[in-house]
């Protein structure tokens, strides 16, 4: 059985600092408010909204790094079909 994936404490750091960051883009704190919404909640899952802006956060060479560990925590926590 597969252990349940939660945000980790770097990751909810990094969320944190992104979605108190006046200068993010609206899909960087997409994908940081779902990465921060599922620390320590291994039934919550990431959005098909969320994953998306965490995917497009990711191919984004303008992202800062705390962004990008925000959206890699959200869309590393989205169920597979």
């Amino acid at each position: 059985m597969t252990k349940p994936k939660m945000t980790g404490a770097k990751a909810a750091t990094s969320s944190s600092k992104t979605l108190r960051s006046s200068s993010t883009a609206p899909k960087s704190k997409t994908a940081a408010g779902s990465a921060l919404s599922q620390a320590n909640a291994p039934a919550k899952v990431t959005s098909a909204k969320a994953a998306t802006a965490a995917s497009k956060v990711l191919s984004d060479g303008r992202t800062s790094l705390a962004s990008k560990t925000a959206a890699g925590s959200a869309l590393s926590q989205r169920v597979k079909k």
